[in-house]
């Protein structure tokens, strides 16, 4: 029973909350500038849905990106061993001791 107190005193608080909320809204909009400051926020967030929108299909198109290097880099044709010249072939002398 304890529980079922707390969910009224939590669903009455929210539902407060709410009704407080739309009371501040509905002022807000009558104040002078408010109706601006009201569209101004509605156009923000739905620039942050777009945005949200655009940087979940980052993820998807780094995904394609990644499957196209591969495909690239195994379509590269590899370079093919350099032969060994005379230059390279020769040995190198010892180094000489100072004290003699």
């Amino acid at each position: 029973m304890a529980q079922t107190k707390k969910g009224k005193k939590d669903k009455d608080a929210i539902s407060r909350l709410a009704a407080r909320g739309e009371d501040v809204l509905q002022r807000l909009g009558e104040l002078p500038g408010g109706a601006k400051a009201l569209k101004a926020f509605n156009e923000l967030r739905d620039r942050v849905d777009d945005l949200g929108k655009k940087v979940r299909g980052i993820d998807a198109l780094e995904e394609r990106i990644a499957a196209l290097e591969q495909q690239v880099a195994a379509l590269k044709p590899k370079p093919a061993p350099r032969p060994r010249t005379a230059a390279s072939a020769k040995p190198k002398p010892a180094p000489r001791n100072p004290a003699d």
